[in-house]
């Protein structure tokens, strides 16, 4: 797999006071238990915003990273087993992708999507309304977080652009890991929640072992 160069997320972050560090060349580990339930506990429960003004287009989702390659591409780099690029360098041609949310692979490489952890409608909803476009852009090119993950399209169509509230992955297993990214996600981001979604966030942190 070819090691994605820092990503303009990790850049755009210093320009809009976010706190991320350089991107990895493999997907980003979860916080700890611990540091996820302290961010859970530290959201600020709000409202959720309007949906007014909402559009995808509003976060440049897919932007050309440093290495000329798109963040899409560069996360089935990251994330793809004997992925084999084609001649630019930047489109996979073929390779097999893990889907962790409902414990398939996928080896078609139009069937591999990539999902936003915390969806961007979510985002919109929880404070991102009120962001820059440098801000968004960086939220939906996030390659420096646990934000983007494979996901087939079976799986990421069910979850659309609900929160945990009102979805869950059918991997049970996954339970633990999606409250601790979901949480620090948030977190980072500095994103509010609802009590509805941190009763079902604490109840997914709730099935870690450890």
């Amino acid at each position: 797999m070819r090691r994605a160069a820092l990503g303009l997320t990790a850049v755009a972050a210093v320009i809009v006071g976010f706190t991320a560090g350089p991107a990895s060349a493999d997907p980003p580990a979860p916080p700890s238990l611990d540091t996820a339930r302290a961010e859970l506990s530290a959201l600020t429960v709000a409202t959720p915003h309007s949906m007014d003004g909402y559009t995808r287009d509003a976060f440049d989702v897919w932007a050309s990273q440093p290495d000329g390659c798109t963040t899409r591409q560069d996360v089935l780099s990251r994330d793809g087993d004997d992925v084999v690029e084609g001649s630019d360098g930047c489109q996979p041609t073929s390779g097999s992708w893990y889907s962790v949310y409902d414990d398939t692979t996928v080896t078609v490489v139009a069937q591999a999507t990539i999902d936003h952890m915390v969806p961007l409608a979510e985002a919109w909803r929880s404070g991102a309304d009120q962001w820059n476009a440098d801000q968004r852009k960086t939220f939906g090119n996030d390659l420096t977080d646990q934000q983007l993950f494979i996901a087939s399209s079976s799986s990421n169509s069910s979850k659309s652009d609900s929160g945990p509230a009102d979805w869950k992955p059918t991997n049970k297993a996954f339970w633990c890991t999606y409250g601790e990214d979901y949480a620090h996600i948030k977190s980072v981001f500095k994103l509010t929640t609802t009590d509805a979604e941190k009763t079902a966030l604490t109840s997914m942190l709730d099935t870690c072992t450890s």
